[in-house]
């Protein structure tokens, strides 16, 4: 009988748990405050003056920039083709010279819009 309970429960596996408090850290800061309290003839005004503690990052953390990573350089180069090839199909002659470079620039800037640049 014993054989057959350890066999049972000796494969089940066991897992420990160990409790534990939780620990938050806030960190605050005293700031000085005015408050002015309008008067009338009878009674004037004052300043009423107090301190608030305001929460502040702890421990010389530091905010982190994130960088710009956005790369437009395909939409940029399709933009910058179908542009100069819609310049080239509405334009003639001497025109050509002209608005197929600006078609061109004005595709390459919408394109890196629309890239997400």
């Amino acid at each position: 009988m014993k054989f057959f309970l350890l066999a049972i429960f000796g494969f089940i596996p066991t897992q420990q748990i160990f409790a534990d408090t939780a620990t938050t850290v806030t960190c605050t800061r005293s700031e000085y405050r005015e408050e002015y309290i309008a008067g009338t003839r009878s009674q004037p005004g004052y300043v009423r003056t107090y301190e608030v503690d305001v929460e502040v990052p702890c421990g010389g953390q530091t905010q982190v920039q994130v960088e710009d990573n956005n790369d437009c350089s395909e939409g940029t180069f399709i933009g910058g083709l179908i542009g100069a090839g819609l310049g080239l199909a509405n334009s003639s002659g001497n025109d050509r010279f002209w608005a197929v470079p600006g078609a061109a620039t004005a595709g390459a800037l919408i394109g890196c819009q629309i890239d997400g640049g």
